[in-house]
């Protein structure tokens, strides 16, 4: 996977240059081409959730502010252990120190507009956000079907993409497990809809995926942190 590490020290370099192109993102590089529904099927799907929603069966985890309250030292100290150093330049991107995978949508999760992050993740992450996503279709469909995706909406960030979020979200910390390629948002707020045949709440489908990370939490594969202002569960593979 050392041609990754290519891939990011290219991005790194981009961040550097000095772009008027109008298609460059908030993330301070060269804009990036998106994969095509042609190569990419899961890329498809609806604009928005269907209305009247029939009801899940779900079980209650808990108030998710205290259920999901992992500190972020606890999020850095992990993400220390076992990710990337931070990529602050071309050399430390292409000295990593183990090989990061590039994530795209897929059965298992849709991956959002990145305009702060990259797709890479180190692979015990990788395969965590794979099985959060696969448990999540399996339960759903155990408990009566639908077609609905989980929503990645942050992966890896950088010193620079990090100073960029902070100037628009106050949340955002300077010393981010996010900087590792251990940690990855997923929406609780928007889900993707696949199909419309069996129509499904956004409430009852929070309430699920948080069922599936509340017994990965159990089986200390990751730590959770429920963040309301941002609408997303942040997740560090432990």
């Amino acid at each position: 996977m050392r041609h990754f590490s290519f891939i990011i020290a290219l991005f790194i370099i981009s961040l550097s240059v000095a772009c008027s192109d109008n298609t460059a993102t908030d993330r301070g590089d060269i804009a990036i081409p998106n994969d095509s529904t042609s190569v990419n099927p899961y890329l498809a799907h609806f604009d928005s959730m269907p209305p009247g929603g029939r009801k899940l069966r779900t079980k209650s985890v808990g108030p998710f502010r205290r259920v999901f309250n992992d500190s972020n030292y606890a999020h850095l100290e992990s993400a220390m252990a076992i990710g990337i150093a931070p990529i602050t330049d071309a050399r430390s991107a292409w000295n990593l120190r183990q090989p990061i995978e590039k994530i795209s949508s897929c059965k298992e999760y849709f991956v959002d507009s990145l305009t702060h992050s990259f797709p890479f993740l180190v692979p015990k992450a990788a395969q965590l956000l794979k099985e959060i996503g696969q448990r999540f279709n399996d339960s759903l469909s155990a408990r009566g079907g639908g077609s609905y995706r989980i929503k990645v909406t942050s992966v890896l960030r950088t010193p620079n993409t990090i100073a960029k979020l902070r100037r628009r979200n106050r949340n955002a910390v300077g010393s981010s497990a996010h900087q590792y390629g251990t940690t990855f948002d997923i929406s609780y707020i928007k889900f993707i809809c696949d199909t419309v045949d069996i129509p499904r709440t956004q409430e009852d489908l929070k309430n699920l995926l948080a069922e599936v990370l509340f017994t990965l939490k159990k089986e200390n594969r990751c730590f959770v942190k429920y963040e309301r202002r941002q609408g997303c569960f942040h997740i560090t593979a432990q």
